[in-house]
């Protein structure tokens, strides 16, 4: 249950911070609910629906590189906007698309500040072995 409420509340912080940079984006109302919603609704979207969606985009998705994701997402978002018209808007698909990079973007960031993604990063430094052939430059061993 912690796991969740961390995953919801960087989800959260990351669309206020897509509704506060990307135009085109914003809440309808003043209420403070609106953000928790919104990110709940499109954590809901991202678990059942989204990998629905992968399956179906996986030749896109190969021959992009998975730069398609993006295109998903932004796609998740503007239905979140649709499922709710009267509190969340999208105006338009490029909208979507940016609020959907600003959102992977920072969810990324909070994601490893937290330490709470499977993601690692590690900086690690190693001594280069002795090099037994008298060369100084490196090498490829094949």
């Amino acid at each position: 249950m912690k796991k969740f409420i961390k995953s919801w509340a960087i989800n959260t912080l990351a669309v206020l911070v897509a509704v506060y940079m990307v135009p085109g984006i914003r809440f309808k109302d003043d209420s403070l609910w609106t953000p928790f919603v919104t990110s709940l609704v499109l954590g809901i979207l991202n678990a059942f629906i989204r990998p629905i969606l992968m399956l179906l985009a996986l030749p896109l998705l190969i021959f992009t590189l998975g730069l398609f994701t993006l295109v998903i997402n932004a796609l998740l978002l503007y239905f979140v906007s649709f499922l709710l018209g009267n509190h969340f808007a999208v105006d338009s698909f490029g909208a979507a698309f940016l609020g959907a990079l600003v959102i992977s973007i920072v969810s990324l960031l909070l994601n490893l500040i937290t330490g709470s993604s499977r993601s690692r990063v590690r900086f690690q430094h190693r001594r280069r072995p002795p090099n037994s052939e008298g060369g100084g430059g490196p090498f490829i061993d094949v």
